[in-house]
């Protein structure tokens, strides 16, 4: 369930499974959570069971994560980590104020989003519930004009 507002929307989203891991890496931790799903070769897990790649790929703070596919409705469903940087776990329903945007999502353009968002959800009576998560949707090789990125901040409606 999405809402329309001016310039954002309210989206609802269902319990998920996801894969994370803290992005000290160069690469955010993409590489450790490739490897954990099998998308660069053998999987990583304790079943060696490969496991799709959705999309958006999640960035919260200093944490990257991966949303496992819906067929995992627990954490425990899911191939344990061979690699214990890897962490699985579940998040129930929530709700987030969320904006879209192309192009290379740079510290600069991330937080004028993020203000923006907060004051419009904040003039619109939504109270915010935590900090914003970076939801990006292309491969890094994708030329920034075509990138497809979200910013989503939790609220409680």
């Amino acid at each position: 369930m999405s809402r329309i507002e001016a310039d954002y929307e309210i989206r609802k989203y269902s319990p998920s499974v996801v894969a994370e891991v803290n992005s000290e890496f160069k690469d955010g931790g993409f590489t450790v959570l490739a490897n954990y799903i099998g998308a660069l070769g053998n999987p990583r897990n304790s079943k060696t069971e490969k496991i799709a790649m959705t999309a958006p790929v999640i960035t919260k703070g200093e944490t990257m994560q991966f949303i496992l596919p819906e067929k995992y409705k627990k954490a425990e469903e899911a191939p344990e980590p061979v690699d214990e940087r890897v962490v699985v776990k579940e998040f129930g329903e929530r709700k987030y104020g969320v904006v879209g945007f192309s192009g290379v999502a740079s510290e600069a353009v991330v937080k004028e989003k993020v203000d923006k968002l907060k004051k419009d959800l904040e003039r619109d009576g939504f109270k915010i519930a935590g900090d914003f998560v970076l939801a990006r949707y292309n491969p890094p090789w994708t030329l920034p004009p075509f990138r497809t990125n979200e910013l989503m901040i939790p609220v409680n409606v």
